[in-house]
């Protein structure tokens, strides 16, 4: 069972695909994807994903709700767990570790804006997405349903409308962040952290998530 909205986000025409259960065999990406996930809360022991939301920065957004009692969505896994495609994320940490846990998949390579903002952006302690839209991209994102209730049976118009929005810059965004990058001479130390995020999550699942195992102490 799939639901379709068409918006206009920014200017642009943007149709909003909801899939239950998993990703229609027949979805096709070009090139790299934006990825964010919607859990009911941000614990690794105890919030659940709920929701994926993919696109790759054309005019469909794809997000997928997922049966929390099986996570049976193969063609989701295949498609998130291709090792040829870049995936884009904000906060990549955290989005890896659930995928990890509760898909079973290792999602790389990958391009964290959240990082790459604060090898870059050292001028500001403001790297949440909303804050580097709006001033790399002139952008207003609104967060008002961020702490709504992704594991509802029906999503309401607004959770879509969020969670399609999430997604819909982060081309934009990693292009700025990469011109920045390369600028500072920071793109190669970019890379390596990108590379360590799925071992990042990793120890994060396994108890390490807030100790520095770098740390002398």
């Amino acid at each position: 069972m799939s639901r379709r909205l068409s918006l206009t986000l920014d200017g642009r025409n943007i149709a909003v695909h909801l899939h239950a259960g998993d990703l229609p065999a027949d979805v096709r990406f070009s090139g790299a994807i934006a990825v964010d996930s919607e859990t009911l809360g941000l614990s690794l022991i105890r919030d659940r994903l709920c929701l994926v939301q993919m696109s790759d920065g054309g005019g469909d957004i794809h997000l997928v709700q997922l049966d929390r009692r099986t996570y049976d969505a193969p063609n989701l896994k295949a498609v998130l767990g291709d090792g040829g495609t870049q995936k884009i994320f904000h906060f990549g940490r955290f989005d890896l570790a659930v995928l990890m846990r509760d898909l079973g998949i290792v999602c790389a390579p990958v391009f964290c804006t959240k990082i790459a903002s604060k090898l870059v952006r050292t001028y500001t302690d403001r790297h949440g997405l909303k804050d580097v839209v709006k001033e790399l991209l002139g952008k207003d994102l609104s967060k008002e349903q961020q702490s709504s209730d992704w594991g509802a049976a029906h999503l309401s118009d607004a959770q879509l409308v969020y969670a399609a929005s999430d997604v819909l810059h982060l081309h934009a965004v990693r292009d700025r962040l990469s011109e920045m990058l390369a600028r500072e001479g920071r793109t190669g130390l970019a890379e390596a952290c990108f590379a360590f995020l799925p071992t990042r999550a990793a120890l994060d699942l396994q108890g390490w998530e807030a100790v520095d195992i770098f740390a002398h102490a």
